[in-house]
């Protein structure tokens, strides 16, 4: 399956009609969050509507710029995979909103064991099932990125990245992680055998990024393929 991955809209609709071309291509979206302008909540929904009218099959999570109440919009299209864990052709996601606590005013400030407590339905899954294949077909959505090289660094002496997911992500190994957040750690690297893709911001740059997954032999997951990209490149 090939996947198109976008972050940060921040209620710039239009860079998503330049992507006609992308969402054709697309199997599905995954959409790591933040619809709204920052400090703008209520410009969230016309975001969440043109976006899901450009695809059938959209997975997201809320960022730090939408406000909580707003996850019932998500619901009511049936795009959430935050706080759940959700199967499309044979492919587990689950997913985790908001950003880390760094200013206070945005909208969907949380700790991190906040954050990650919205993966508590995979670790009761894995408990229920008595097997940790599970990990190996996971995806994990989360706009808020772990502590990383690349994909947190607001610059090369500021990482604003997740420890807790960081060694979250070492400990489970899922396929793979899309975050966003940081606009300008927007980049691929990997934690253990867990590919890491952070788009960058489609509103504010035209960033987006490709994931392409195929199913092997054993009826495991792999990551066949994954880039970065910018609208017109």
């Amino acid at each position: 399956m090939r996947f198109l991955v976008l972050s940060d809209l921040h209620a710039a609709t239009e860079s998503l009609d330049k992507l006609d071309n992308q969402f054709a291509k697309a199997d599905a979206v995954i959409f790591a969050g933040d619809f709204a302008e920052c400090f703008k909540p209520e410009t969230g929904r016309a975001a969440l509507d043109a976006l899901c009218r450009k695809h059938e099959c959209i997975l997201a999570v809320l960022g730090n710029c939408d406000n909580e109440d707003f996850l019932a919009d998500l619901d009511e299209k049936d795009v959430n995979i935050q706080k759940s864990l959700v199967f499309h052709e044979g492919i587990a996601f689950a997913g985790a909103g908001g950003g880390s606590k760094f200013t206070g005013k945005t909208e969907f400030e949380r700790t991190e064991e906040e954050i990650l407590s919205d993966f508590d339905i995979i670790t009761s899954a894995v408990e229920q099932s008595g097997s940790e294949n599970l990990w190996k077909n996971l995806i994990l959505v989360c706009h808020n990125p772990p502590k990383a090289g690349i994909v947190d660094a607001v610059n090369a002496e500021l990482h604003a990245g997740s420890q807790k997911f960081t060694d979250f992500i070492a400990q489970r190994q899922p396929l793979a992680v899309i975050c966003g957040h940081i606009h300008e750690g927007r980049g691929i690297e990997r934690i253990g055998e867990t590919t890491v893709i952070n788009p960058g911001s489609i509103g504010e740059s035209g960033s987006y990024a490709w994931l392409e997954v195929e199913k092997s032999a054993d009826g495991f997951l792999s990551v066949v393929s994954s880039e970065i990209c910018t609208v017109n490149e």
